[in-house]
């Protein structure tokens, strides 16, 4: 991934004036509102299938949290094709992986962005068994601990549809933002997507539509 295409993605941070930067805080502001008690602090990002968007969505997310004077902690819970490093340019020798393998503490693989309020936890070396991870009481230690220091933690998960991961992170979480991709996933698929997460128990909060011409 080229830099150019990373600072495409991040458009909250490269064009704050944009539509679509105006889009994701809208998005912001609706999550806001839909929880008005102050309890929404842990947000999963997922999407029905692979290719929807779903990181590039929750780093803007993070960006746009942040710009908002909000402390923000963004983890990557894809522990299969993990991409937020990529996307700010950070390293991924250490990170959730590792955090929960190797019972280190938090700090130890927390990384600063460039990007003023913003930390990260990448994925870290893909493990051999990412659902079980996820589905630990360390991982849930984890985000019971983000909640004390940080104002929101946005969790980039699988697609939902592929692999359980997303949904073992949804029950741990405050709410769910569903990302669809228009024109590449059916709706059929999306509503299987919606349905998963609801018999799993996870509170939808928002869903974004990706990709829509004109």
């Amino acid at each position: 991934m080229s830099r150019l295409t990373r600072k495409r993605g991040l458009i909250t941070e490269t064009s704050p004036k944009s539509t679509i930067s105006e889009a994701y805080r809208r998005l912001r502001t609706n999550m806001a509102f839909s929880n008005r008690d102050g309890a929404l602090k842990t947000i999963a990002v997922t999407s029905a299938t692979p290719g929807e968007g779903k990181s590039t969505t929750s780093a803007n997310i993070a960006v746009a949290y942040a710009q908002a004077n909000k402390n923000v902690l963004l983890i990557d819970a894809n522990l299969r094709k993990p991409s937020q490093h990529h996307i700010f340019e950070l390293s991924n020798h250490y990170g959730l992986s590792t955090l929960l393998t190797e019972r280190s503490e938090p700090d130890e693989v927390i990384q600063k962005t460039i990007i003023d309020n913003l930390q990260i936890i990448s994925a870290g070396p893909i493990p051999s068994n990412p659902s079980e991870l996820l589905d630990s009481l360390s991982m849930t230690d984890l985000l019971e601990a983000a909640k004390e220091r940080f104002d929101i933690i946005i969790i980039d998960t699988p697609a939902i549809m592929t692999v359980t991961d997303a949904l073992v992170v949804a029950g741990k979480c405050d709410g769910v933002v569903l990302v669809i991709r228009a024109g590449k996933v059916k709706n059929d698929m999306a509503v299987k997507a919606k349905a998963s997460l609801e018999y799993g128990k996870a509170t939808i909060i928002g869903a974004v539509l990706n990709h829509v011409s004109g």
